[in-house]
């Protein structure tokens, strides 16, 4: 197979739609979506697409740190590699940047996972994730969830209804400091009679302490609420065993989830009933797949989530839920929150049905300001 000759990196900023907390304006007070995007040539001329969407607010990563690294650490890495060597490469991405107790730098590795995917898929004619193996046949579509973030119950309103408007059906929200238990049970109470159907999520991205939690969680189920992600931060072993002895809500983890290392451990621990997988956060889809397979033998829950993916990180995660065989809602909200798009209409779907891409690849081809924001940090 054709290697990899040539390395671009380049920054591309997505405006942002709505109200998002963990979006703030910059200094010109624009709200933005940052993402870095990569492009990985063979030596045929054959390219594939990669992104990293790092938010300090979510993650340690930063554009700067995924910009540098790329550049004067693990572009080398990948240079001259066999690109359907995904093993080989996070090995050798994990040996230039090493892990501590977790992956070191996951969202950065992700787009050259993404990129060499992509990469791989249209050398080979076929779509991502027929790359995975097992199972053999993937889903044609995924169901979207919408996502409700407010401290102020008016604007939770508003996105109640703009969701019901977008034809969405089911509904994730966000729960934890800095908003008041009581704020979060009359949210939850409030999502649930909109939507008594629906699939309700609640994700506190770390923002209860273990008291806190283990007094919430009784009290978010009798509210309506189906699962609770991330109660706690994830060096809260005990915490997170305590809950799920608890046994009030399934407890899913995400934020800590990095590596299939990490997930074996946190299993072996007894810490959670599932997790809430990103790609983008989990190094990309290879390490992903490996958490699915480590999921499935302990019949543990896999539901997907993201990070506001824009375009390629969203095509990514669509392949690996869609190969899965997610039925669940996922909690994809690029769609929702972000007012632009490198790949046009594709990925806004009218409602809240993504089809999956049958593309080789990850299945985008993007406009001409992506190649326009690029610069060569490395070539055979």
């Amino acid at each position: 197979m054709a290697r990899i000759a040539q390395v671009e990196i380049g920054r591309f900023d997505y405006a942002v739609a709505g109200e998002f907390k963990f979006f703030q304006p910059g200094p010109d007070g624009r709200v933005t979506r940052p993402s870095v995007l990569v492009r990985l040539t063979d030596e045929d001329g054959v390219a594939g697409w990669g992104q990293s969407v790092p938010v300090p607010s979510w993650t340690y990563e930063t554009v700067e740190s995924v910009l540098t690294t790329l550049e004067f650490h693990l572009a080398a890495v990948v240079l001259g590699r066999d690109p359907a060597d995904f093993a080989g490469l996070h090995a050798a991405m994990n040996t230039a940047i090493r892990p501590a107790f977790s992956v070191g730098q996951p969202l950065c590795k992700a787009a050259l996972d993404l990129a060499c995917h992509d990469l791989v898929g249209r050398q080979r004619g076929v779509p991502a994730w027929q790359l995975f193996g097992a199972p053999a046949t993937a889903r044609e579509t995924l169901t979207l969830s919408w996502t409700v973030a407010s401290p102020h119950l008016e604007t939770i309103e508003r996105q109640l209804a703009e969701g019901r408007a977008r034809g969405y059906r089911n509904f994730n929200i966000k729960v934890g400091a800095p908003q008041s238990a009581d704020y979060d049970l009359a949210l939850a109470r409030r999502v649930r009679a909109f939507a008594p159907a629906g699939f309700l999520w609640a994700d506190a991205n770390t923002g209860y302490t273990p008291a806190e939690a283990l007094a919430i969680a009784p009290r978010l189920r009798d509210a309506g609420v189906d699962v609770l992600e991330s109660p706690l931060p994830p060096t809260q072993i005990r915490g997170y065993q305590a809950l799920r002895r608890q046994g009030a809500l399934p407890v899913l983890m995400d934020e800590g989830l990095v590596g299939p290392e990490v997930a074996a451990e946190f299993i072996a621990l007894g810490m959670l009933d599932g997790i809430a997988l990103k790609p983008a956060r989990n190094a990309g889809l290879w390490p992903s797949v490996q958490i699915v397979h480590q999921l499935r033998a302990h019949q543990l829950m896999v539901l997907g989530s993201g990070l506001t993916d824009p375009d390629f990180s969203l095509l990514a995660a669509a392949h690996l839920f869609a190969w899965a065989g997610l039925t669940q809602p996922c909690a994809l909200n690029g769609p929702q929150f972000l007012a632009d798009s490198l790949l046009g209409r594709a990925l806004h779907p009218p409602a809240d049905v993504l089809a999956l891409p049958t593309a080789p690849g990850l299945g985008g081809q993007p406009d001409g300001r992506a190649a326009a924001c690029l610069r060569t940090v490395g070539r055979l």
